[in-house]
């Protein structure tokens, strides 16, 4: 497998507004252990934060959206850049929102004023990596919904997973109903195999074919 080296520099880096763009994402995966995630999502639901050096509390994977990139793209690439994780952007390609902020430990990253302007997505992870670009510099832990609220150093993340949660349990909502409208249909019916076409936006980004819905489905741990 080739080497995945992490961006650096700012010469590609979109402004707007005199705001630094910024992509990211909140990984996450479900957890069987709690199959019947009709009644209880959240406690199904596990999400991916990082760390930083010398620090205790933890983010979500991000960084600057660059010119030569989708907004989606970017999100996929700082989740394997900095967690180390593969998947796939959900809930119908649609951002959780979009927030500004100031970032506190290095203004000059962003425009002169320390402003950015984030995009967050859902990253429903379907690979982890045991080696990537910048893990040397940030440890990965998977943890509760509760736990992420507790330990999320950003007030506008921490909007940004509850934007999350929202948007999952209405995606659960509308799968329970398609679950209650379907009835057995008694004549046999033939089928044939179908591969779903999916073009690859990127090397971490797969975006699937026109009108193919991505349902919830649990997976082991």
């Amino acid at each position: 497998m080739a080497t995945v080296l992490a961006r650096t520099g700012r010469h590609q880096q979109r402004y707007e507004d005199k705001l630094r763009l910024v992509s990211g994402c909140i990984p996450y995966r479900l957890i069987e252990n709690h199959e019947d995630h009709s009644t209880d999502l959240e406690k199904s639901i596990e999400v991916l934060m990082i760390s930083s050096p010398n620090r205790s509390d933890l983010v979500f994977p991000k960084g600057g959206w660059e010119d030569d990139e989708t907004v989606e793209e970017a999100a996929c690439r700082e989740a394997l850049e900095e967690a180390g994780v593969k998947g796939i952007l959900n809930l119908r390609e649609k951002p959780l929102g979009v927030w500004e902020f100031r970032s506190k430990s290095r203004q000059e990253t962003c425009s002169l004023e320390g402003g950015c302007r984030g995009v967050m997505f859902a990253l429903e992870v379907t690979e982890e990596l045991e080696s990537w670009p910048e893990k040397e510099n940030h440890d990965r832990k998977w943890l509760s919904i509760s736990e992420a609220f507790e330990l999320c150093r950003y007030e506008w993340m921490r909007r940004a997973l509850d934007a999350f949660l929202r948007v999952m349990e209405e995606e659960d909502r509308k799968l329970e109903r398609r679950e209650e409208v379907v009835e057995p249909d008694p004549t046999p019916v033939v089928v044939t195999d179908v591969v779903a076409e999916c073009t690859i936006m990127s090397a971490n980004f797969y975006k699937p074919s026109c009108g193919q819905h991505r349902g919830i489905r649990p997976i082991s741990v």
